[in-house]
């Protein structure tokens, strides 16, 4: 079986940019296989979603029809993606955003059912969970300021990514052996990356391929 491990953190906290880098150094020189994918995203399905859930402005969203678009998302993305990368060895799936995401954004950001969440979350990923999960953390005005052409949900404003974090913190103390916490406010990107580097194969066993 292979490992999965997602990236969360709320929208300019940099965890693309790392998922980015780990690409550009193992995506090809590795023992390891490693698959990137996002979510909403990952798939053809997917991609089409992401539009509508992100930037496309004709379409004003309920919250709980954005919620049922997420998890439709989520389900095509295990069956499609993940499950079946999963079942080959010496892979490592690597997911921009997965369960906690929809958590922290459409329940402590928008309010909506925290147990209801969980329910779908557990439907649509079929038994299916991180082995670990980076958090990517900084205070949400430092995000706002380094966002740029905000999407949808990044129009929502400061009060609404100050929930999304607090709720991030919330989620990682519950799991707290799931969660890697790593604080990115002060540190450069390559400070950064050593911690992401340093979390991944300390849990394959294994040093660092320099």
């Amino acid at each position: 079986m292979g490992i999965f491990i997602t990236f969360e953190g709320i929208d300019g906290a940099g965890k693309t940019t790392q998922i980015e880098k780990l690409q550009d150094k193992y995506i090809n020189n590795s023992e390891y296989k490693f698959i990137f994918t996002r979510n909403p995203g990952g798939t053809l399905m997917g991609q089409k979603l992401r539009e509508m859930l992100l930037k496309d402005t004709e379409i004003k969203l309920f919250s709980t029809a954005e919620l049922l678009l997420y998890m439709a998302d989520r389900a095509q993305h295990m069956n499609e993606i993940i499950i079946p990368a999963l079942k080959e060895q010496n892979t490592i799936v690597i997911c921009d955003r997965f369960i906690d995401s929809t958590m922290a954004y459409q329940g402590y950001g928008r309010g909506l059912d925290l147990e209801q969440i969980d329910k779908l979350n557990n439907i649509a990923i079929q038994g299916v969970r991180p082995e670990i999960t980076l958090l990517f953390d900084l205070s949400a005005d430092v995000a706002m300021r380094r966002l740029d052409k905000l999407d949808k949900i990044e129009q929502e404003g400061i009060d609404f990514l100050r929930r999304v974090r607090d709720g991030y913190l919330k989620i990682s103390k519950q799991e707290k052996e799931r969660f890697k916490i790593i604080n990115t406010e002060e540190l450069s990107i390559e400070d950064i990356f050593i911690q992401v580097e340093k979390i991944i194969f300390e849990k394959l066993q294994c040093p660092v391929k320099i």
